[in-house]
């Protein structure tokens, strides 16, 4: 893809997300497209169909929130950069709740092409930074990464339901963070 047409497409991306969050599945494609700075051709170029551009727009947000993890690796210790990748990543849920609900069987179905490409991402980034975290010491060996992804969840989901915009979630993690260190008995 050109640098002008990668542009582009980003900024389409960029502007769905705000525009689905704040209108839901009826956000004028034509609107996206003005606010993007674009024709709706270039649009419909990049994105035949609304669901098409929902789609793109979801697995966008997954993939930046699992590139996270290699940024955070690089920047903090192991178990540091996995308590801020979970904080991330549940905080990045409570905003995307709206396109996943807007997908449905999309992001749910197993055997969905987003689905799949979402769930490998995140898998492997969380991968990476839970043997990080076990080799460090900070986390117990018995640990598997989907345990990881699964306690985030709920620790999102705790937390959207304690005050609807998640601002419970640092605290949720350090006590589940806490629960998942090894003992001295370890």
């Amino acid at each position: 893809m050109r640098a002008d047409a990668r542009r582009n497409y980003e900024r389409l991306l960029n502007v769905a997300v705000e525009a689905f969050a704040e209108h839901g599945e009826g956000a004028s494609l034509d609107d996206i497209a003005k606010r993007a700075g674009v024709g709706s051709g270039t649009l419909y170029r990049h994105f035949p169909t609304r669901h098409a551009l929902l789609e793109a727009a979801y697995l966008d947000r997954v993939e930046a929130i699992a590139a996270r993890a290699d940024e955070l690796a690089a920047e903090l210790p192991p178990g540091e950069a996995l308590a801020e990748w979970l904080y991330e990543l549940g905080a990045g849920m409570i905003r995307m709740r709206g396109l996943r609900a807007l997908l449905g069987p999309a992001v749910t179905q197993s055997g969905s092409t987003v689905a799949t490409a979402c769930g490998d991402s995140v898998r492997s980034a969380a991968g990476r930074l839970v043997r990080a975290a076990q080799e460090e010491g900070t986390l117990r060996r018995d640990v598997d990464p989907i345990d990881v992804l699964r306690l985030a969840h709920g620790v999102s989901t705790a937390a959207e339901l304690a005050d609807g915009e998640g601002g419970h979630i640092r605290r949720y993690l350090a006590l589940l963070t806490e629960g998942l260190r090894p003992s001295a008995r370890s």
